[in-house]
C-alpha cells in the first residue's frame, strides 16, 4: 500500500509542476494592478490556455487525496516536489539546456531523499492530537497566509511575502487533505465534506498568491521557496498532530529526518536551476514573440 501511495503521489507532482510551468506563462501577461486581487484570477480564468493549465493543476489532487490513504503525510509530501524532475527533463529535451553538477546533484538527491523516506516511513495512522492542537496549528498557518494582504499597498514587502503565503496555503491544503482521508477512513461523511471545503478555500488563496508571485518574480525564485515550505511544515506538523511517530523508525527517526533534508535540499537545487527556469521563461518569451507577430500582421493588414 505504501508503494501505492508513492505513485500516487510522484503521479499528482508531476501534474502539479506541469501546471505551474503553464501558469508561470500565463501569470506575467496580467497588469501588476491586480496582484494579491480576486480580480487577478477573475482575469486568468478568461484566458483559456491558463485555465486548461489550472485544470491539469486540479486533476493531481484526486491523486493526492489517493496517496494519503495509502502512505503517510510524511511520505506524501515529499513526493509531491519530485515532479520538478520533469520541468528538468523539458529544459533539457525541448530546449537544449545542458544539466551541469548542480542538476544531476540535485535529481540524485532527490531520488535519494524519497528512496530513504520510502524505507524510514512511519506508520499510516487516522489518529490526530485533537481538536484544539489542529486548530493552533492551523491558526499559525493562517498568519503568512494572509500576511501579503495585509500589507498590499507595500511592493516590496507583498511580494515577497506572497511567495511564502502560496508555501503555507498549499501547506494548509495538505493538511486538510490529510484530515479529509482520516475522517474518509472512519466514516465520517460530514466532517470530510467541511476539510474538503477548507482545502478548495486554502487552495484558491494559495493560488491567488502564487499567480501574484510568479507575477513579480521569476518562477527560478518562486518555485524554490514555495515547494520548501509546503512540503516541511506538513513534515513537520506530522508527527506533532497525526501522530505519525517517528521514534520506531530506524535510527530512531534519524535515518528519516536525514532523507527528508536531502530530499527537500535537492527540490531547493533543482527549483532554482537555470535549466528549469529556462523551461518557463522561454515558454513567455515564445508568447510575447506571437503576440508580436500578431500584431505586426495587423498593422501591415490595415
Amino acid at each position: 500500500m505504501l508503494a501505492l501511495g508513492i505513485i500516487c503521489a510522484v503521479g499528482a507532482s508531476a501534474l502539479y509542476n506541469t501546471s505551474v510551468a503553464l501558469q508561470a506563462l500565463e501569470a506575467r501577461e496580467v497588469g501588476q494592478e491586480y496582484a494579491l486581487r480576486a480580480s487577478l484570477i477573475g482575469r486568468l480564468v478568461r484566458n483559456p490556455r491558463w485555465l486548461v493549465a489550472t485544470l491539469i493543476g486540479l486533476a493531481g489532487w484526486p491523486l493526492e487525496i489517493l496517496a494519503l490513504l495509502f502512505a503517510p503525510l510524511t511520505v506524501v509530501q515529499p513526493c509531491l516536489a519530485s515532479g520538478l524532475v520533469l520541468l528538468l527533463w523539458l529544459g533539457v529535451t525541448k530546449l537544449g539546456e545542458r544539466p551541469g553538477p548542480r542538476e544531476y546533484g540535485a535529481v540524485g538527491a532527490i531520488v535519494l531523499g524519497v528512496a530513504g523516506i520510502a524505507w524510514a516511513a512511519p506508520e499510516r495512522t487516522t489518529e490526530n492530537a485533537g481538536t484544539v492542537p489542529i486548530a493552533i496549528a492551523l491558526a499559525l498557518i493562517t498568519i503568512p497566509v494572509v500576511a501579503p494582504y495585509l500589507v498590499r499597498g507595500r511592493a516590496g514587502a507583498a511580494g515577497i511575502l506572497a511567495v511564502i503565503a502560496a508555501g503555507f496555503g498549499y501547506a494548509w491544503t495538505a493538511i486538510a487533505s490529510k484530515l479529509l482521508t482520516d475522517e474518509l477512513s472512519d466514516g465520517s461523511l460530514l466532517v470530510a465534506a467541511i476539510w474538503l471545503a477548507t482545502a478548495a478555500a486554502s487552495e484558491g488563496l494559495a493560488l491567488l498568491s502564487e499567480m501574484s508571485a510568479l507575477g513579480r518574480r521569476p518562477a527560478t525564485q518562486v518555485t524554490p521557496v514555495m515547494f520548501a515550505v509546503q512540503v516541511v511544515v506538513p513534515v513537520i506538523l506530522a508527527p506533532l498532530i497525526f501522530g505519525e511517530s517517528w521514534s520506531g523508525t530506524p535510527g530512531g527517526g534519524v535515518a528519516l529526518v536525514a532523507s527528508v533534508l536531502i530530499a527537500i535540499g535537492g527540490v531547493i537545487a533543482l527549483a532554482g536551476s537555470p535549466a528549469v527556469g529556462a523551461v518557463i521563461e522561454s515558454a513567455h518569451a515564445e508568447e510575447i514573440e506571437a503576440a508580436h507577430e500578431a500584431e505586426t500582421a495587423s498593422a501591415q493588414a490595415e
